[in-house]
């Protein structure tokens, strides 16, 4: 599976994705240049892994190309950090995952 096709809804401070007529999405709060991923919900009709994973990719590829730091506060999303040493680089001096 490829990256998921994102978007912003600012409105809601979450990022969507739909598949299947289901929707998924990640919550997120902003401070200055950090994001803070609170919730990541997805529905049992699509959840799996590489889907889970995939859109969690293509959320933190969005944020790293606005070069904005990312504080998961969502255990999924730190969980994913902790696996995925490529985006640790996104997290802000002195949060340790």
């Amino acid at each position: 599976m490829n990256e998921v096709e994102i978007k912003d809804n600012s409105f809601l401070r979450q990022f969507e994705t739909s598949l299947n007529g289901h929707l998924a999405k990640i919550e997120y709060s902003s401070q200055e240049r950090k994001v803070f991923l609170t919730k990541l919900v997805i529905p049992e009709e699509i959840d799996s892994t590489g889907f889970r994973d995939n859109f969690i990719k293509s959320v933190l590829n969005h944020l790293q190309e606005q070069n904005l730091r990312v504080v998961p506060t969502s255990p999924e999303i730190a969980g994913f950090l902790r696996k995925n040493k490529q985006y640790r680089e996104m997290l802000p001096v002195g949060i340790k995952i």
